[in-house]
């Protein structure tokens, strides 16, 4: 096995240069290998004096390149390891760009050859730079190397600090674009992330809003896949897509408004309104990839959500049957997937056929607990919820109901207070006057 051994007199940059080119040249034989190891030595040995970083950091990613299969990872990684440390002598920002985006480059060149070890490079390269820019870059470059070559399971921990990374960057719009499609592609190579990934597909249409109809138009495919997307998840059941101007743009385009008919009706009507699309609809759901049973019963548990958000609270068995267009047998079916599905918080009466929703009034439960008898400190839990049952959007209309409870639950709240403090006075002074009586009877 080939190892790299450093020695205190060869430059580290021109020892790799002359390891890697001597493997490079090794099958052509001595008389045509040591004349190109020679020149590719000087040539490096030229750029260290005259401190061309850039020429220098190509030359050795280009050789490094060549015999990436032919060494262990070990040698891999010590070769790149110099390598990334050259960006640490540019001579400029401007410089440290170049340098990351060329080392960056050939490191992803071979996604299936060290894949692994590949992006371990590029995390490495990321932490030599301060650079926002030239960070991002590697980033991206990580990321495509992360699907290519199958290890996104590297990189995805990295998705929870996105908005973090955003405010380090400082990055435009039209970069924003790129890294949040970017991060849903690596999020769909496994349908567990279906949610996260339309999350960053809905990120990327929220970029989308204060622009013109010319611009909107660059987002419509992925307005598409991101309808699509939610429609076919079958664990998600809210969204906030029918809010953005690049999904409702769809609407208009006689290409693309069933689609966007169909979000519609996912998110506000039911399964009659499915099936009458369906119908009219004849090769729509075989076009996009969408199965039927699936939609259906998806459009099941949606409507029961919405037969669960009236205001009654008590569902007969007969509605359940009839919306969602099933036997007798398969109401209490429906409704336990839907409690499973954490859609609805219920009970089921059977004697009496209704569905209970469990829904908060707008009296508010409070649990005091005391921390410290002596100190009349109380802590005060809130017990209660705004709902039990899911909204499949969250729009005005839900922000409006949300107002007038939560102004409720304050003004409860406030009367505690007041009743806690007025129970607190006659206490004090009921204690004031026995004080007073013990030293009379003395």
């Amino acid at each position: 096995m080939t190892t790299i051994v450093p020695t205190s007199e060869e430059d580290p940059y021109l020892a790799i240069v002359r390891f890697t080119s001597q493997l490079a040249w090794a099958d052509a034989g001595p008389e045509v290998a040591e004349p190109e190891v020679s020149r590719l030595c000087k040539e490096a040995e030229e750029s260290i004096i005259n401190g061309k970083w850039l020429d220098l950091a190509t030359l050795m990613v280009t050789s490094a390149d060549l015999v990436s299969a032919k060494i262990s990872e070990k040698d891999l990684e010590c070769t790149y390891t110099i390598i990334c440390n050259l960006v640490k002598n540019a001579n400029s920002p401007e410089e440290v760009l170049e340098m990351v985006k060329a080392i960056a480059a050939k490191v992803i060149q071979q996604p299936n050859d060290k894949a692994s070890l590949r992006l371990k490079i590029l995390f490495n390269l990321y932490n030599l730079v301060d650079h926002p820019n030239a960070r991002f870059q590697v980033y991206m470059k990580a990321l495509e190397l992360a699907v290519n070559g199958k290890v996104t399971e590297y990189i995805v921990p990295s998705f929870k600090k996105i908005d973090s990374f955003l405010k380090e960057w400082n990055i435009d719009i039209k970069d924003q674009r790129e890294l949040f499609l970017a991060i849903a592609k690596v999020l769909r190579e496994n349908k567990s992330f279906a949610k996260e990934s339309l999350q960053f597909v809905t990120n990327y249409l929220a970029t989308f809003s204060n622009e013109d109809t010319q611009v909107l138009s660059e987002a419509k495919e992925e307005a598409v896949r991101a309808v699509i997307e939610f429609v076919k998840a079958p664990s998600i059941f809210q969204c906030d897509l029918l809010d953005h101007p690049a999904v409702a743009q769809l609407e208009k385009d006689p290409n693309n408004a069933p689609v966007y008919q169909l979000l519609k009706i996912f998110l506000t009507q039911r399964l009659d309104a499915y099936m009458e699309f369906q119908n009219a609809n004849s090769g729509f759901l075989q076009t996009y990839g969408l199965v039927e049973e699936d939609c259906v019963a998806k459009m099941r548990l949606l409507s029961l959500v919405d037969l669960a958000s009236d205001d009654s609270g008590k569902i007969p068995y007969a509605s359940i049957k009839n919306t969602l267009q099933v036997n007798d047998e398969e109401v209490e079916l429906w409704v336990v997937k839907a409690i499973t599905a954490k859609l609805v918080a219920c009970k089921m009466d059977q004697m009496n056929q209704v569905v209970i929703v469990r829904q908060v009034s707008n009296l508010l439960l409070f649990r005091f607990i005391c921390v410290n008898p002596k100190s009349h400190i109380l802590v005060l839990h809130i017990c209660s919820c705004i709902s039990r049952c899911a909204e499949r959007e969250f729009g005005q209309k839900q922000w409006q109901s949300l107002r007038t409870k939560l102004a409720a639950w304050r003004d409860n709240v406030r009367n505690v207070i007041s009743t806690i403090e007025s129970n607190k006075a006659t206490e004090e002074g009921t204690q004031t006057s026995s004080a007073a009586q013990g030293l009379t009877v003395r």
